[in-house]
């Protein structure tokens, strides 16, 4: 693998990717393809672009362009996405031509030029899970196995995706492996997703925002420990395989921003409840034995609430990678009662 192009490597997953590959694989070159959206910022990447790592501003749907990078990669980490829940529900065709017809776009390069080629995904595909079976273990768990059932705009056109990618292993024999995974949290993560919106709110004097109870659960896991996941996914995973990315952190919304008042010296109560995002899924929960057994994978964040402290002391000492987008931010949601 010495040299990887990364689709979607200006986002939060893409770029903490990128920044791992940078820092724990220093003989790999790296292309970025990114087509600079909102949810892209390079600034994620500032610090590392420039010899080893070079940005390419363009769109995945460009099959040209596609083409010739592909043609100049030894593997392709397929992160760009459409994968706001809130968007997809107000306007669903942007998660379909990127999410669908970008995937389509660089299967047919990976597939045509015999790259290798790994495709990441979300546990969203798999739909919800009862909130009775919190805590039952893992038999209350996604598996590979676990039928696909997307609720939303965005988890279906993911789901598609991932159909797209399997279908094309089987006719048309392309080296793909397939990660599914739980929720992130960490650095770069744009201030529109949950854990930064709370915590960029206090910061900024607003009151966080709750989705009606704060039932809905949620795996999260590191950034850094999704990163080396897929490493070892690409470099040890079988062809064919889909493996399931998770790290044992479930935890309710509500739970979560309780700790993160706590944490930020705020009251446990000090939030609003806003009116319920429209078909929104109850719990999610991965099986990740597959990923352990297999590559002997462990996650390294093992500690939630320290994880996220840490990432309370990232957007607190970074106010300048998200104050100018904020106000703008709010005011979106504000426009929808969230």
């Amino acid at each position: 693998m010495n040299h990887l192009l990364i689709t979607g490597g200006v986002g939060f997953i893409g770029a903490n990717f990128a920044r791992y590959v940078y820092e724990s694989h220093p003989k790999v070159q790296i292309v970025v393809l990114d087509k600079l959206t909102y949810a892209g910022n390079r600034a994620n990447l500032t610090d590392i672009l420039g010899g080893r790592v070079k940005l390419v501003v363009g769109d995945i749907c460009d099959a040209p362009l596609v083409d010739r990078l592909v043609s100049k990669a030894d593997a392709i980490v397929h992160f760009a996405a459409e994968s706001h829940n809130d968007k997809a529900l107000v306007n669903p065709w942007p998660f379909i031509q990127t999410n669908i017809v970008g995937t389509y776009t660089l299967i047919q390069a990976a597939t045509k030029q015999h790259k290798r080629f790994h495709h990441v995904s979300t546990d969203e595909v798999y739909g919800d899970l009862p909130l009775s079976e919190y805590g039952s273990g893992d038999e209350g768990k996604f598996t590979p196995t676990s039928p696909y059932q997307p609720s939303s705009p965005y988890s279906a056109s993911k789901a598609s995706s991932d159909m797209l990618v399997r279908a094309w292993t089987r006719s048309f024999g392309l080296q793909a492996t397939i990660s599914n995974c739980s929720n992130n949290y960490g650095p770069y993560q744009h201030i529109e997703k949950f854990i930064p919106r709370q915590i960029t709110n206090i910061l900024s004097g607003r009151r966080p925002k709750l989705y009606g109870s704060g039932n809905n659960v949620r795996d999260w896991i590191h950034t850094n420990d999704h990163s080396a996941a897929i490493w070892d996914i690409l470099t040890k995973g079988r062809i064919v395989e889909t493996y399931l990315i998770g790290a044992n952190g479930e935890m309710s919304n509500k739970a979560v921003l309780e700790m993160i008042l706590q944490l930020m010296g705020q009251p446990q109560d000090a939030y609003d409840v806003v009116r319920d995002r429209p078909g929104h899924d109850l719990r999610y929960a991965i099986d990740a034995s597959k990923l352990r057994t297999e590559l002997g994978w462990r996650p390294q964040y093992t500690n939630f609430e320290a994880g996220l402290q840490d990432t309370i002391e990232w957007y607190t000492s970074h106010r300048s990678w998200w104050e100018t987008s904020k106000a703008q931010v709010e005011q979106t949601y504000a426009r929808h009662n969230q």
